[in-house]
């Protein structure tokens, strides 16, 4: 009989990690949004694309079982009896799709970093691994976490502004503005890590998902100019993209990695025929809504004037902040939700929502798309 301790470890799901190494940012970031909720527990991982590296990262973090390459570990973990459920990856682009592949024909739930993968190519066969595999797929878009984005999305579905006109999204940086050298940079400005797309594949795929998110659109076709300002560069630090949704609303889109002034400025405005919404990453506990004809109004994260969808993703009371960790951490509660479900031969409450594969999938449409319309003089091209 399990007590104690060990009964509480049993109850959690049990998480390996690929990627996630002691220089890894994001990696630390999943691990926080895992254990928020106290429904996982990291127990193996391969951390770093070095056997070293690896077993230095693990022994640090205190892991149970540490692998030279993520081959390996999902052969072994899918034979333990105590092996893991889930695998958290967390690495360049490139690698998502043969990692993501080697767990989910083996049964394993994957929480796959964004974007999907770093191929249009790649990302259409891992839609049909996954959808051939019994396995979840989760993939980790932040942002439609955030309790002020589901408030959005439950008021567009309401028809609380009406049918959408227009759709503004822009997702300003300035990290890049300048030669960089280090890792997290060296990767993103490497076409053969992170795929064609520079900051469309880096957070416009952030932005793109989250307006489509908000408004349960897709477009339709795009017509995109993209640049790399800063010389030598061998993929896309800035781009404007104007967007035909379907149903007939319009949109426009501005990625950029070399805006000085902006930090992570993810910016959402829809406007409809009844109203309009209005929502910012950095001031993210606020929602701003204006029916027609009326004073604007402040909606609070969890506030008077929230809804269902916004509370039950709520931690702390009004007034006290969340952000970026909380946004993730409902993120993978959401994942945990499904996977426990799954455990038990059931399916999670209908309130649980989460980017899937085939998000993923719409998310690598949009950058090969763009790639493609800047590359023929901003042509429109259809999403397909």
């Amino acid at each position: 009989m399990v007590t104690g301790r060990n009964e509480e470890r049993a109850g959690r799901i049990r998480l390996g990690m690929v990627g996630g190494g002691n220089d890894a940012f994001i990696g630390g970031v999943h691990r926080i949004a895992a254990r928020l909720d106290d429904k996982f527990e990291l127990v193996a991982g391969a951390l770093s694309s070095t056997p070293e590296k690896s077993r230095d990262s693990g022994e640090a973090l205190g892991l149970e079982r540490v692998y030279d390459d993520f081959k390996q570990m999902a052969m072994r973990e899918a034979r333990l009896k105590s092996g893991i459920e889930a695998v958290s990856i967390v690495t360049p682009n490139h690698v998502h799709y043969a990692a993501a592949r080697e767990f989910l024909k083996r049964g394993i739930h994957v929480i796959c970093d964004k974007p999907l993968t770093s191929t249009l190519g790649d990302a259409k066969k891992l839609v049909k691994t996954a959808e051939n595999s019994n396995a979840l797929f989760i993939l980790t878009h932040n942002y439609t976490g955030y309790p002020m984005v589901r408030q959005a999305r439950e008021m567009v579905a309401n028809g609380d502004i009406g049918k959408i006109r227009v759709v503004q999204i822009e997702y300003p940086q300035d990290w890049l503005t300048e030669p960089q050298d280090f890792k997290q940079a060296e990767w993103r400005t490497d076409p053969e890590r992170s795929g064609a797309g520079g900051s469309t594949g880096d957070i416009g795929t952030h932005a793109y998902n989250i307006a489509c998110f908000v408004t349960g659109l897709r477009a339709e076709s795009l017509a995109a100019d993209l640049q790399a300002f800063v010389p030598g560069r061998q993929v896309d630090d800035n781009a404007h993209v104007l967007l035909r949704f379907q149903g007939g609303a319009r949109g426009m889109l501005w990625s950029s990695q070399v805006a000085p002034g902006n930090e992570n400025a993810l910016r959402l405005r829809v406007y409809g025929e009844k109203g309009g919404i209005e929502w910012a990453q950095e001031d993210p506990n606020y929602l701003w809504f204006t029916p027609y004809g009326e004073p604007k109004r402040l909606i609070t994260r969890n506030g008077a004037a929230a809804g269902d969808a916004a509370n039950r993703l709520s931690r702390v009371p009004p007034g006290h902040p969340e952000g970026y960790l909380e946004g993730f951490a409902n993120i993978y509660g959401e994942a945990a939700e499904a996977i426990l479900a799954f455990r038990n031969g059931s399916s999670p409450d209908a309130s649980v929502v989460y980017p899937t594969v085939r998000d993923g999938l719409e998310g690598v449409r949009f950058v090969a798309a763009c790639v493609q319309s800047s590359a023929r003089n901003s042509a429109w091209v259809k999403l397909e």
